[in-house]
């Protein structure tokens, strides 16, 4: 409870920060205001070297992934919330504070509004969200490791709360010019607006701006089971169309991809069945993926336990269009992936016959959602019909309609 005297207490801090700024081993004091709720301070912030910055997101990023793979997602990930411990002259980051914590399941959605202004997703504030959440909040931390300021800023928490939904952030001021590309980059991913485009705890640590600190290890990624579990519902036309697409990947995304399928430990011809996953997830099981139901999400991959999937086709099921989607000249490779597609895979096609392999119910009037995604010149699946192929159908779940976003 705020009483009286504590806020004298911090009007008096206030008040004398403002009457010794100047001094060159004080810290800066730049403004301060208030609302109904809160006094804001605003002080000059500090920056990290990018090694630096890279030993303390390493250490942040492991612990977040693997909190995901458990089905734990934290809400409130920030500066405050991490303790350093010292041993042998080595320090070690430890997380904190997991009273805003929830267990979530790898298809479920939160919907709750937790955690710092500061450090919200857009996501949280829309009321749906889950793991990438917690991303974004290393974005924005990473954001202020390198550069010594916040990415959104507002005089009040609603005000925070509008600059985090409009608003991007500056990679313009010094010191962003003088960063490398791969740190600039490895920020922006981790801050993207949409969460199916963020990068997730893994991923980032296959960036190729932090992969090569001290030898980082990629973990197993939670991402991959749900991407898996979407290609083993997916059409197979669908399923074609993602192997073309795969074709595209580059060297620094198969890498990743490279490193998830070496976890999942396949036998010596290269390939893996539905008991590498499940000891792969065994392997890493605490009590908490108990409780996320993880173990039950196995079932949806039921189709792998009579056949094995080999790397080429684990690429096509494991990556993420939306990502891919986030990157530059993704229409380029997404016309170069059709190519592929249209000298491999593709045949004419009858729009009943596409409404059939998408599941589409009665109710969907098929020709008129499904009659530009044929070339009228010979039948075949057009440009815009094998992207929007990609982005998969919502109605195997049961919705009856397209997800086509």
């Amino acid at each position: 409870m705020t009483t009286a005297i504590a806020i004298e207490d911090v009007r008096r801090e206030v008040k004398i920060l403002r009457a010794l700024t100047g001094h060159s081993n004080l810290v800066q004091f730049h403004d301060a205001f208030e609302d109904f709720d809160n006094v804001y301070i605003v002080m000059e912030g500090g920056k990290y070297s990018e090694d630096d910055a890279k030993g303390v997101l390493v250490q942040i990023l492991n612990v977040v992934a693997f909190c995901h793979l458990q089905g734990v997602v934290h809400r409130d990930l920030k500066p405050e919330n991490f303790l350093y411990t010292s041993k042998d002259e080595n320090s070690q980051l430890k997380v904190i504070d997991f009273g805003l914590s929830d267990f979530v399941r790898p298809d479920e959605r939160l919907n709750d509004i937790v955690g710092s202004a500061y450090y919200v997703a857009p996501e949280v504030l829309h009321r749906s969200y889950s793991t990438e959440a917690d991303v974004w909040s290393i974005g924005v931390i990473a954001y202020i490791l390198l550069c010594g300021s916040r990415p959104f800023w507002a005089r009040n928490e609603s005000g925070i709360f509008r600059a985090v939904l409009k608003a991007d952030p500056s990679f313009d001021e010094a010191p962003w010019p003088s960063l490398s590309p791969e740190a600039k980059d490895f920020v922006k991913r981790l801050l993207n607006k949409d969460p199916r485009k963020r990068m997730t705890a893994a991923q980032a640590l296959g960036h190729p701006w932090i992969r090569n600190h001290n030898d980082v290890k990629v973990p197993h990624d939670i991402l991959i089971f749900r991407l898996m579990k979407a290609y083993m519902r997916s059409s197979s036309l669908r399923k074609a169309a993602l192997r073309a697409l795969s074709e595209t990947l580059t060297v620094d995304e198969l890498y990743y991809l490279k490193e998830q399928f070496a976890l999942l430990e396949p036998n010596k011809n290269g390939s893996i069945t539905l008991e590498n996953f499940r000891k792969a997830l065994m392997k890493n099981a605490t009590d908490a993926m108990k409780d996320s139901h993880i173990p039950d999400f196995l079932s949806s991959l039921n189709a792998l336990q009579y056949r094995r999937m080999d790397f080429e086709e684990f690429c096509a099921a494991a990556l993420s269009v939306h990502q891919l989607e986030a990157l530059d000249r993704w229409e380029q490779r997404a016309r170069s992936a059709y190519e592929i597609f249209d000298k491999d895979g593709n045949r004419a096609i009858v729009i009943e016959e596409l409404a059939s392999e998408l599941g589409l119910g009665p109710s969907i009037p098929v020709h008129a959602v499904l009659n530009d995604w044929i070339r009228h010149t010979d039948g075949q699946l057009s440009f815009h019909g094998f992207v929007k192929l990609l982005h998969g159908m919502s109605s195997r779940t049961g919705k009856g309609a397209m997800n086509t976003r």
